[in-house]
């Protein structure tokens, strides 16, 4: 794994540079605050976001980003959404 960071003036400095990507597929925020960590968090355009924890994936849950980075979601309802198709058909009663 490879980590890269970056020195900014400013919480609002870090959430642009965050968000001025193609791609949103996950993030993560680490701070010694968690409410400003969950603030940060709320900010971001990725599809799943980690603040102070392990990277955990739940089946039960939403997996996809934004941007370019893919497209739907995966795991949960919303991953088996994905393949419904609805189909309304009516004949006489």
């Amino acid at each position: 794994p490879v980590l890269c960071g970056r020195s900014v003036a400013s919480e609002a400095e870090a959430i642009r540079l965050a968000n001025d990507s193609d791609f949103g597929l996950a993030a993560t925020v680490i701070s010694s605050n968690p409410e400003r960590a969950k603030r940060i968090g709320r900010q971001l355009k990725a599809g799943s976001i980690w603040y102070n924890s392990e990277q955990l994936v739940l089946p039960e849950t939403a997996w996809g980003g934004f941007k370019r980075s893919g497209i739907g979601r995966e795991l949960g309802p919303w991953g088996l959404s994905a393949y419904l198709e609805v189909k309304h058909v009516v004949g006489p009663a």
